[in-house]
């Protein structure tokens, strides 16, 4: 085993990691900082969902890890196996050890395809099976959609915490609009079959988006839950959640489905997760200043932190200006002056050229960016998702800028 020392370990190359990596290079020497991720790639993530809907291309979302880790900062490009935060220290799956003064915990989730069975072998062989929800197979979503002309057509929402809450919904609309544009939607049944209980998480915007279903004469399933597809019959099973043992088997034409998710398995069996309850597994961090009650060197954000938050590249954007300066101050033996309001954003795209720009925080409190009401449509907020948020990510938020 090799041992190796840092100052701030940061683990997880995404969004987060990124970010934090930037703007901690401003207050400390780049080579006091080392990133451990195995990555070669690094998507803009967001875009997936035009991408489906035949609005951008995927290569546009796709950039080389290594051109985006800031200068001078230590990249090892291997994957954590163990967190041993008494000792202040990780291990890598190349057999290093890496002791650190602080760490910041940001790996992201996992996409456990194989939760829903059947669902690699149909995303492999079915092209009437897609999700948006991998670069590789986002491609399907809108070979699909083009390619449908009659029949079913389902949408489905996991019962797992998911990142970017309303993308099972967004490509729903998306698809709907296609097919109406193209003279096909009276042929084509719509169904969302969701686990939760609403449209929505935030209640605020629940009414708007219930509206947006009715127009497109979509027929919604909440508590439902995909648990089985058989590519080689067109069916997909899915589970009653308030009846468990009630399974109900609906056969397609096509099925858009988002997988199930959940926190890395070198995160659920450290000290860091969350030992039980809904968010069990999970990063345990105060939710204001995102630090480990347990251990106060250990910072946590994006989509591994336990929070009661949407999983979004806006919350990180926010997450990652409390976490530079909390660790900072921690760092110099200071208290942590910076609090998160548990800011996040999910555009929800309704149709091509309109977008509900959904923004909340902690305990369902609305806080737009704009002073217009956030529960209309807007083709000024479609266009700042398709031109302006990509630009402002790879130029800004991956700079420690935005």
């Amino acid at each position: 085993m090799t041992d190796s020392t840092t100052k701030i370990a940061i683990v997880g190359g995404g969004t987060a990691g990124i970010d934090v990596a930037a703007r901690l290079s401003q207050h400390f020497p780049a080579s006091q900082i080392t990133l451990i991720d195995p990555t070669e790639k690094h998507y803009y993530q967001p875009l997936w969902t035009l991408v489906g809907g035949g609005e951008a291309k995927k290569e546009d979302t796709c950039r080389n890890e290594s051109d985006l880790i800031p200068p001078g900062v230590n990249w090892i490009q291997e994957s954590v196996t163990q967190l041993l935060p008494g000792e202040n220290a990780l291990l890598t799956s190349g057999g290093m050890r890496i002791t650190y003064e602080a760490l910041v915990l940001c790996p992201g989730l996992w996409i456990e395809w194989g939760a829903i069975k059947g669902l690699p072998e149909a995303l492999q062989s079915d092209p009437r099976v897609a999700s948006n929800y991998d670069y590789n197979t986002v491609d399907k979503t809108w070979a699909g959609l083009q390619a449908l002309k009659q029949g079913t057509a389902i949408f489905t929402q996991p019962s797992t915490p998911i990142k970017c809450g309303g993308a099972p919904q967004k490509i729903m609309y998306l698809a709907h609009d296609y097919w109406q544009r193209h003279g096909v939607a009276d042929n084509i049944s719509v169904k969302g079959y969701f686990a939760p209980a609403t449209i929505f998480g935030n209640p605020h915007y629940v009414p708007a988006l219930n509206k947006v279903v009715e127009r497109k004469h979509i027929e919604m399933h909440y508590r439902r839950d995909l648990v089985a597809i058989d590519h080689l019959a067109g069916t997909a099973t899915f589970q009653n959640l308030d009846a468990p043992e009630e399974m109900e088997s609906v056969a397609y034409e096509f099925i858009h489905v988002t997988p199930k998710m959940y926190p890395p398995e070198f995160v659920a069996k450290s000290p860091l997760a969350i030992a039980d309850g809904p968010t069990k597994g999970w990063a345990e961090v105060n939710k204001n200043t995102l630090q480990s009650p347990k251990f106060s060197n250990v910072f946590a954000l994006g989509d591994v932190a336990g929070i009661p938050t949407s999983k979004t590249g806006a919350a990180i954007r926010k997450q990652a200006i409390v976490v530079e300066q909390n660790m900072v101050a921690h760092l110099a033996g200071k208290p942590l002056p910076n609090q998160y309001d548990g800011y996040t954003s999910c555009p929800l795209v309704t149709g091509y050229g309109k977008l509900i720009m959904a923004e909340f925080g902690y305990d369902d409190k609305v806080l737009p960016s704009f002073p217009l009401d956030p529960t209309k449509e807007r083709w000024s907020m479609y266009m700042l998702k398709k031109h302006f948020l990509p630009w402002m990510y790879w130029n800004l938020m991956l700079k420690g800028k935005a």
